[in-house]
């Protein structure tokens, strides 16, 4: 155990003597976490939507004010097709609401009418979600002036209606943030561990202490556990910090336990530093270890679920993502602090977990040569 003792010692005093590693491992990250919360965003607003009003009447007047008193839409008139198409191509339109001249008169007369909304799909995700909110404002504008307007009541009208008594679980805000907070902070910890561990014992091969390491009694074990602890201790202590801003900065709850959290935090991070050390033994120099494992975190993390449920992907991105490390411990974080789920609702995850870094550690290990 001495020997561990020294060589994190040794790991430690390396770290902090080089000035650049203490803002990139502290400084870099609660940057990150503070401003992609922020700009990660899926919560669609300022959508410019051009309304062509062919009627002006009171009903198409009604339907305008919805739009103009909704937090989501920017709202401009025009009365020229031609003006409002040429705003949609210099993308400075995404909606374009067309009502026709009779939008009133058949209303009144067919108790029926037509729109015409065109949205900018480049982004198929926007509009989708720009198209929700324009269905639920015209459902409510239809509701209202049946309900409202003499005109529309006829010997058939039903007024028969569903409440819905509407409760959200676990987010009762809809808070965006809340849901980000702890994605960015799975992405943190991951780019402290795994980058940094790949990067480390590459290092030492391009300066050459790795051969006067080599060439002393230490055994392998305990090389690669004196590497591997310094940066796991780091990525628990910024996964703690990170927290706490996140607790301060964006009211983030913690309904489980942070004991239990922290437990699988570890599991998790032996499975990322058991990858970052494979790569360093497969890898010459930094650059090489850099860009493989960009290319697996770009693929975890973009996989893992932070952005659009995993459940949308796929049938086979979701059982290739069953060897995602990143998306069980995304699952397990939000299940935590954002249930309150216990060790009986996690024991599937963990299990995963603790299999993957056993295979992976494992195969790191065998993978290391401690030649002369």
């Amino acid at each position: 155990m001495k020997t561990v003792f020294a060589i994190i010692q040794k790991e430690f005093l390396q770290i902090f003597r080089n000035k650049m590693m203490i803002p990139i491992i502290f400084v870099m990250p609660i940057v990150q976490l503070v401003i992609l919360v922020y700009a990660a965003n899926l919560e669609m607003k300022e959508i410019n939507i051009v309304i062509i009003n062919n009627d002006i009447s009171d009903f198409s007047h009604q339907l305008s004010d919805k739009f103009t008193a909704s937090p989501f839409f920017n709202v401009s008139f025009s009365q020229s097709a031609e003006k409002a198409n040429s705003l949609m191509k210099k993308d400075k339109a995404d909606i374009i609401m067309n009502i026709p001249a009779d939008f009133e008169k058949k209303l009144i007369k067919e108790k029926s009418a037509d729109i015409r909304l065109l949205y900018n799909a480049v982004n198929g995700t926007k509009a989708a979600v720009a198209s929700g909110y324009c269905k639920n404002i015209i459902f409510n504008f239809n509701k209202n002036i049946v309900l409202t307007s003499p005109k529309l009541i006829t010997e058939h009208t039903d007024f028969k209606q569903i409440n819905i008594i509407k409760q959200f679980w676990y987010n009762p805000r809809l808070d965006y943030k809340i849901y980000m907070s702890t994605g960015i902070l799975v992405i943190l910890i991951t780019i402290v561990s795994m980058f940094l561990s790949s990067m480390n014992l590459v290092r030492e091969k391009e300066i050459g202490t790795i051969e006067q390491i080599n060439v002393t009694p230490i055994r392998k074990i305990h090389f690669i556990a004196g590497k591997l602890i310094p940066f796991l201790i780091i990525a628990l202590f910024e996964l703690a910090f990170g927290l706490i801003i996140a607790k301060l900065l964006f009211n983030l709850p913690m309904l489980g336990s942070l004991t239990l959290l922290f437990f699988v935090a570890g599991i998790y991070l032996i499975v990322m530093l058991g990858l970052g050390l494979f790569i360093s033994t497969v890898t010459e120099t930094q650059q090489q270890a850099m860009f493989i494992a960009f290319f697996f975190y770009l693929i975890f993390i973009m996989m893992s679920g932070i952005f659009t449920p995993a459940e949308s992907m796929p049938v086979w991105a979701q059982k290739l993502n069953y060897i995602n490390p990143v998306a069980w411990f995304m699952r397990v974080i939000r299940m935590i602090l954002l249930k309150g789920s216990g060790f009986a609702q996690i024991k599937n995850e963990i299990a995963v977990l603790t299999l993957y870094g056993i295979s992976v550690l494992s195969l790191a290990v065998w993978r290391y040569r401690k030649t002369a």
